[in-house]
């Protein structure tokens, strides 16, 4: 028994060891730049600390564009968790595997792209100047406003959610459809009683991970809307950058922590509604 402590105790610190340079680095490229942030933010110009710069994120214009992003983000993680989700369900069902593993692929692909390439083939789309803007005759205007970049959005972000869906819905064992079948339940039955209740945590936590995804994308807004659709990132660029006014780091560096903030509460809500898929999928 003792030998068999010893092992574990020498297990443990040999996993440690191994794990130090990941630890390190996470150390170096997060922990020093959130203390910067952290300090930053609760630095007050004149010297010391306190609290203007956080109570100057909550006057316009940047509560307007912490409630914009807020409200972007949900749209986008509630369409695309929807859409996602009736996707995966329809290549998962279907009978062609080749299909199956060719929309996995590409959702693997797509859930990634974004930026100012994914900017460029929108516009080149349906900009002012776009091919299909002008076979259709759409004027001005469809894709640089709110829904415009929902949208471009949701180019990335219901590929995202068809890859974080997929095995939660592969875990849903035939035997329980079924059984619901064989005691007369109709299959919108099951959905209710039984497939919804069972894929909610997944689908509520591929809706959190949509949320976060959209709330802190950059590039792809700076380079298609501008100022036209105002977003925090948008604001924190213009005062780190001293693009409207000069000498507002540090609410860039307060705008920042509220986006952490939000980011923390997001994985207050994703982690346990993971974990509890699992437990039910398992």
């Amino acid at each position: 028994m003792a030998g068999l402590t010893g092992s574990r105790r020498r297990g443990g610190g040999a996993g440690w060891l191994a794990a130090a340079p990941l630890l390190v680095v996470t150390l170096i490229a997060f922990g020093i730049p959130t203390v910067v942030l952290v300090v930053g933010a609760f630095s007050v110009k004149g010297g010391g600390f306190g609290f203007e710069n956080l109570s100057a994120t909550m006057r316009e214009p940047y509560i307007g564009a912490l409630w914009s992003s807020v409200k972007l983000s949900a749209v986008v993680a509630i369409l695309g968790a929807v859409l996602g989700a009736f996707l995966a369900q329809a290549v998962l069902t279907s009978r062609s595997g080749l299909l199956r593993e060719a929309v996995l692929t590409a959702s693997g692909v797509l859930a990634n792209f974004g930026g100012v390439p994914l900017a460029f083939i929108w516009i080149a789309t349906l900009g002012n100047s776009g091919v299909v803007t002008a076979a259709l005759g759409l004027g001005s205007g469809v894709l640089y406003n709110f829904w415009g970049l929902a949208l471009v959005y949701l180019y990335f972000s219901v590929p995202l959610m068809v890859l974080v869906i997929a095995p939660a819905l592969d875990g849903l064992k035939p035997q329980w459809r079924e059984a619901a079948l064989n005691n007369g339940a109709s299959t919108w039955q099951f959905w209710r009683h039984v497939g919804i209740p069972v894929l909610g945590p997944a689908l509520l936590g591929g809706g959190v991970l949509l949320f976060g995804g959209a709330f802190a994308a950059y590039a792809t807004a700076a380079a298609m809307v501008g100022a036209s659709v105002p977003l925090v990132t948008l604001q924190i660029a213009d005062a780190l950058t001293g693009n409207v006014l000069i000498g507002y780091e540090n609410i860039a560096l307060a705008l920042s922590l509220d986006m952490i903030v939000i980011a923390l509460l997001v994985m207050a809500v994703y982690l346990p509604l993971q974990k509890r898929s699992s437990r039910w999928l398992a």
